[in-house]
């Protein structure tokens, strides 16, 4: 019998959800540096990320119990790769306005699906606590 959780009920969604935060404020100071010469656009690679928190919630987490046993894995942080412009500025910033307003604004479609997901799934949750 499962027990009845948060990790159990909103599955990978709520990490979805930081993850989506996190590539906002990526993509907006992008934008927000269009125009400083040498800034080198980036980005970070959602589906992977994503993927990574997938293989480790479905890992067996190591419980160490004696001070000498090697550490279990550790959370590898989310990498922020450059973008490789197609067309590459003079002054070497690689921003693309036209590409960095399109990813921020499927990056904020993405984010309220996602959102309202939780939303659903929480009303969900709530209802049952409630007996509805």
């Amino acid at each position: 019998m499962s027990a009845l959780g948060f990790e159990n009920s909103l599955g990978i969604h709520d990490n979805a959800l930081l993850v989506r935060s996190e590539r906002s404020s990526v993509l907006a100071n992008n934008l927000a540096n269009a125009d400083t010469p040498g800034f080198k656009a980036r980005d970070m690679d959602f589906k992977a990320i994503l993927r990574g928190e997938v293989e480790k919630q479905q890992s067996l987490e190591m419980a160490e119990t004696n001070s000498r046993h090697i550490p279990g894995r550790q959370h590898e942080g989310w990498e922020k790769l450059y973008r490789h412009p197609l067309q590459p500025s003079i002054d070497g910033n690689t921003v693309e306005e036209n590409v960095e307003n399109k990813e921020f604004t499927e990056n904020a479609m993405s984010y309220n699906a996602s959102f309202e997901f939780l939303n659903g799934k929480f009303k969900g949750l709530t209802g049952a606590l409630r007996g509805e």
